[in-house]
Parts: C-alpha cells; sequence; structure tokens
C-alpha cells in the first residue's frame, strides 16, 4: 500500500453484513472528499470493517452518510473517528489490512 495517509483523520466503521457496507461506502465517498483506505471482510461472519480517510470535517459528514445509509440493510456493530491518529495507531490500521 503505497498511500501515505499522515495528518489525515480516519474514520471506521463495522456492519454485519457485506452488502450493507459496500453501499454505506459508496454513500460515503459520494458525500465528502474521502479515500477508501481498506474494506476488511471479517472471514467468521458475513460483515466487513470499512476504513476511511480525510480532513476530520469531511470524514465526520462521510461517517454519518455511511451510517444512516447502511442501516435498513444490516446491522451496524461499532463505528468511530479518530481525528488525528498517533504513528502507533497508524502502524496498527495498516496491519490490519489483507489479513
Amino acid at each position: 500500500m503505497a498511500e501515505n495517509y499522515n495528518g489525515m483523520a480516519l474514520g471506521v466503521f463495522e456492519m454485519d453484513n457485506l452488502v450493507a457496507c459496500y453501499v454505506a461506502l459508496d454513500a460515503a465517498s459520494k458525500a465528502a472528499n474521502v479515500k477508501i483506505q481498506s474494506v476488511e471482510r471479517n472471514r467468521l461472519k458475513s460483515g466487513a470493517c470499512v476504513k476511511i480517510r480525510g480532513s476530520v470535517s469531511d470524514v465526520n459528514a462521510a461517517m454519518e452518510v455511511a451510517i444512516e445509509t447502511g442501516k435498513p440493510l444490516g446491522k451496524l456493530v461499532s463505528h468511530t473517528v479518530i481525528a488525528s491518529p498517533t504513528a502507533d495507531t497508524e502502524i496498527a490500521a495498516k496491519m490490519t489490512i489483507s489479513k
């Protein structure tokens, strides 16, 4: 992964089904200027964890739209926005990608 996300906010949401994740992610990426960092499928269940990056305001706006769009299609397991991830958090966020 060559993308450098240093200085960008991190938005993470997890839903209980993959279809809901993709629909929510599509709506989020159309609602604000965010980059998709990853979609990590939960191999034990049918859901996924989605990571998006951008400015704090863009990530907050995108997360709000993602959550509202995904709710009718699946259960929201968890979500958060980290405005300024530490270097250690950045390392941990990259570790889970493609696992």
